[in-house]
């Protein structure tokens, strides 16, 4: 890139800055009340303070809507008071699996890189949604719990998506919205280390909803939500028990 271009792009992401004064919304969590958000949202909270940051939670007619009461109880928790939860109604008319329809099984089938669980473009929905209300508010920043180290083989949750993701809403909002995705390739075991950093590690561990069936805490323990999160508390809580030993 020239000089020229380097400092085009430098000037058109300080425009955006300069519009936020020191008491506005800095950031946008996507929340939807699972382990990864919560941990987004105590990171963003840590950073800018609960008054300069928004949290936005979505129903797209999940089986595991209860996630929608868990995100209030965050946000309530964490003293983000900014916090709207949408309604995507539309969903349902478009595509169909297992995580709307609760009378299909959650299964990976063979040959499949993804399981049934699988919601198509989720994520740039919701990335989408949360910048429009980032602009709306003067914030530049949104942050989004995907990890494509410890997945279950969802499209959207890759790096490459969200780097394009990222361009696609600039150019469609005029906006120089970043998206902080911090966990990108950082395993479950990792998340919990940083959420026990963050002083939450007790409110993650027993105050979420992780689990597709709506099972709080540690959930059902079989679905593929569940296993993930539920290997990566186990990895980590036989080194924290290590660790206190010493």
């Amino acid at each position: 890139m020239s000089h020229v271009a380097r400092d085009a792009a430098r000037m058109w992401y300080n425009r955006g800055v300069e519009q936020v004064d020191e008491n506005s919304v800095r950031a946008v969590v996507v929340l939807s009340g699972g382990q990864d958000s919560a941990i987004c949202l105590a990171l963003a909270v840590r950073r800018y303070g609960a008054a300069r940051v928004a949290a936005i939670t979505f129903r797209y007619g999940q089986r595991h809507a209860l996630e929608t009461r868990f995100a209030r109880g965050l946000a309530r928790h964490f003293g983000v008071t900014r916090h709207k939860v949408v309604s995507l109604g539309f969903y349902r008319h478009i595509t169909t699996n297992a995580l709307m329809d609760p009378s299909r099984r959650i299964a990976r089938r063979k040959g499949s890189a993804c399981p049934t669980t699988v919601v198509e473009g989720r994520n740039a929905f919701f990335l989408l949604a949360a910048a429009v209300w980032a602009k709306s508010l003067g914030a530049t920043e949104v942050y989004t719990g995907v990890s494509e180290a410890d997945y279950s083989g969802y499209p959207d949750c890759r790096a490459a998506f969200i780097r394009s993701q990222q361009r696609t809403i600039r150019l469609a909002l005029d906006w120089p919205v970043r998206i902080v995705a911090p966990f990108l390739h950082k395993t479950k075991e990792q998340e919990w280390a940083l959420a026990d950093r963050l002083g939450v590690f007790e409110l993650v561990r027993d105050h979420t909803l992780t689990c597709y069936n709506g099972i709080p805490g540690a959930g059902c323990g079989k679905c593929p939500a569940c296993r993930l999160r539920n290997a990566g508390l186990k990895e980590y809580n036989a080194h924290r028990h290590e660790k206190h030993k010493v």
